[in-house]
């Protein structure tokens, strides 16, 4: 399966990460890393792919990472559809004390514009 995990910093982007790879490496599937500009994140660009490439190294699995510019959710569901990718995966979301989902504006966007299928991490 061609995967493209969405990561921009937050917590649950980074949970998605540790996961991700997990899958990755036990389902065999093809990983390319989209490292997007978070407004919920005070982490840099840099940080996030500095992050992604350590956690890649720890696994020991040979993923292509890249920074994808512009708004993140449309960006990473422009790159989903036009470069053939059968999921996209982005961070979960946290959970309300009444037991709903609480999606940062990316996932929305994506979950509510994707035409590739889309799984939440959490």
């Amino acid at each position: 399966m061609k995967v493209l995990l969405g990561i921009g910093g937050s917590d649950d982007s980074l949970t998605a990460l540790e996961k991700t790879v997990e899958r990755t490496r036990s389902a065999g599937d093809d990983l390319t890393v989209a490292v997007v500009e978070n407004p919920e994140s005070d982490a840099s660009l840099a940080d996030v792919e500095s992050r992604v490439r350590a956690v890649l190294d720890d696994a020991g699995l040979d993923a292509e990472v890249r920074r994808v510019r512009g708004d993140a959710g449309s960006r990473l569901v422009d790159v989903a559809e036009t470069e053939g990718f059968d999921l996209i995966a982005l961070g979960g979301g946290q959970t309300s004390p009444m037991g709903k989902i609480n999606l940062g504006q990316i996932a929305q966007f994506v979950l509510l514009n994707s035409h590739v299928s889309v799984k939440l991490v959490r």
